[in-house]
């Protein structure tokens, strides 16, 4: 067995701590069990990195064992088979490496639902063909040539003028959310939040119905956009301030736009199924006024099947998938960089402060998959450092870019971990996660279907601590979220919810953690606040229980606070009929 590096903490606490084989697929990953001390080896040399850089021995090279008392547990008897971990070393007790589950379902990995749901089983098979050539070490050529040869998506109507594809209900009995004679803020009790204003579905969508992308608030402005169109809505009354009808569908966005509203979306470059998510298209979110369009070159073999996913960092967009990556300039869509086409290929980046590309390396043995985290400079796609994740773990999600906090997971394995890793690229911690559960969302777990590396909810972090949610049982029992010190991966202290309450940490709201309360069936949500050092959460704004039973039917839904108004969407919209389609509710709003 190989060992961790020597400055490896103790394993992290996977999601399932219940070894009970009954629980169903949706439970997470089990306890770990111990490890056994190992003899000690030499590293290898540094490899390449995947931009002709060489990597320093990380996570994917195994190192000199520390003494016994250093942080890794001596043997003891554990209570299912033992596997290697992320590092190479034998699962930890509280928490070690993630193992293999004691049941013989396999365990949903963080993010709800399975890595293939919603996907027609031809799909599936591809995907799966797929990774195995790509981990066969098969790699397929990205066409070349001028960008501009491709024809690129245009927006059928002009952006900016008002085109409500929702019906608005203000709340005071004038819209047609509820029926007419229904105030929406009649039943509000003093010290609850106001409905400002709930919002309708009028988009004529295909059978399967459609995705809901966003919301994202800029300024006074809250944006979504589903199927073949972009919207703009004023915060206050909901109002419509701007609309793009796009001519095909939407397959790509970022999770949050830049700073001053801009932003990229990516379109389909054709109707019907076999259409490529290749059309890049800035948007003012601001003001719904588009800019520069550009095609991506079309990938060839099974790199074709993987959807963009799109990532801004500074003045760059990302636009990257399996086997084909690239970066362009926000302000003018010039390409700056492609990825390389060979070695180590970028799949998927996050973004924000720093650009993060996970990245997947050749190998003789697809079942021996290797991958690679690095920072990339926006400016050019060049590695500032690499960081190799050991064979068969896969990078799943980055929780935080800065702090650095990534999930990887070995699928195969059904095993989970997250670590930290400092501004140089070198491993921070592990995180520890004890017996608990664990409930990140993160709405899909493949990358190769076009979902990004971010855009989780139940983790936050700031520059010293990483918080995640614990799972709930149906609103039957309160959760917990649980606060890591990111420089040892132990936990600090935890603040439980009140009771029969879920609270789920959204991002963090100065040195607070900003979490939504869910409704109930007789309860209405919350924003709440959670200090840094733990206790009770403080609610900011408490939703009108009189309205819970509509915000507890937002489906896999989208959240967004900003100028002290509370946004809540459907994650997807679809229904049986058109009338049913056209009564679905999509979007609402509650401030003070």
């Amino acid at each position: 067995m190989t060992q961790p590096p020597s400055n490896q903490p103790p394993g992290f606490g996977a999601p399932n701590s219940n070894p009970d084989p009954n629980e169903g697929p949706n439970q997470g990953v089990p306890p770990m069990p111990p490890a056994p001390p190992q003899a000690p080896q030499t590293p290898p040399p540094a490899a390449p990195g995947p931009y002709g850089q060489p990597t320093q021995p990380g996570y994917g090279y195994p190192q000199q064992a520390p003494p016994p008392g250093y942080g890794y547990p001596q043997q003891q008897p554990g209570p299912y088979g033992q596997q290697p971990g992320p590092y190479g070393q034998q699962p930890g007790p509280y928490g070690g490496y993630p193992t293999q589950p004691p049941y013989p379902a396999a365990p949903t990995p963080p993010g709800g639902g399975g890595p293939f749901k919603g996907k027609p089983g031809v799909i599936v098979a591809a995907a799966v063909a797929a990774l195995l050539v790509i981990g066969g070490g098969t790699w397929f050529a990205v066409s070349g040539g001028d960008d501009e040869k491709d024809p690129v998506a245009q927006p059928t109507a002009t952006s900016g003028t008002p085109k409500p594809t929702e019906s608005v209900d203000q709340g005071d009995g004038s819209g047609d959310g509820r029926n007419s004679e229904d105030d929406l803020n009649a039943g509000r009790k003093p010290g609850e939040a106001k409905v400002n204003w709930l919002l309708k579905n009028n988009v004529d969508l295909p059978r399967n119905g459609a995705d809901v992308f966003g919301p994202w608030i800029v300024g006074d402005i809250v944006v979504k956009g589903m199927y073949k169109s972009l919207d703009g809505y004023s915060l206050s009354d909901g109002s419509a301030k701007w609309h793009l009808d796009l001519p095909f569908e939407l397959c790509a966005t970022p999770p949050e736009p830049a700073a001053d509203g801009s932003f990229v979306i990516g379109v389909n470059d054709s109707a019907g199924d076999r259409a490529k998510c290749t059309q890049l298209q800035k948007i003012d979110l601001k003001t719904g006024k588009v800019g520069w369009k550009k095609a991506v070159p079309k990938g060839t073999g099974f790199s074709s099947l993987s959807d963009t996913t799109l990532a801004i960092s500074g003045n760059t967009v990302t636009a990257a998938g399996t086997g084909s990556s690239y970066g362009y300039s926000l302000a003018d869509g010039r390409q700056l960089f492609a990825g390389p086409t060979s070695g180590c290929k970028p799949y998927a980046f996050a973004g924000g402060a720093k650009l993060i590309a996970a990245a997947s390396c050749p190998t003789s043995d697809y079942k021996n998959k290797q991958e690679q985290i690095s920072e990339v400079d926006p400016a050019t796609g060049k590695a500032r450092w690499t960081f190799k994740l050991q064979p068969k773990w896969e990078v799943d999600k980055v929780y935080s870019v800065n702090p650095l906090v990534v999930s990887a997971q070995q699928r195969d394995e059904k095993k989970w971990t997250v670590f930290a890793l400092t501004p140089q690229g070198k491993l921070r911690s592990q995180i520890q996660g004890g017996t608990d559960k664990y409930a990140p969302n993160c709405g899909g777990a493949f990358v190769i279907f076009g979902r990004n590396l971010q855009g989780c909810t139940g983790v936050a972090a700031d520059a010293n601590t990483f918080y995640m949610a614990t799972e709930s049982d149906n609103h039957r029992t309160a959760n917990a979220v649980v606060a890591f010190d990111l420089n040892t991966g132990k936990s600090k202290w935890r603040a439980e919810a009140p009771a029969e309450r879920t609270i789920t940490p959204l991002r963090m709201e100065g040195s607070d953690v900003l979490l939504y309360m869910d409704a109930s069936y007789d309860t209405g949500g919350a924003v709440a606040t959670l200090a840094p050092t733990g206790g009770a959460p403080k609610i900011i704004l408490q939703h009108p229980a009189s309205t819970a039973q509509i915000e507890n039917t937002f489906y896999d839904p989208g959240f967004a606070y900003g100028n002290g108004t509370f946004v809540v969407t459907s994650g997807r919209v679809s229904a049986s009929n058109d009338k049913e389609e056209k009564e679905a509710k999509t979007m609402m709003a509650f401030s003070k």
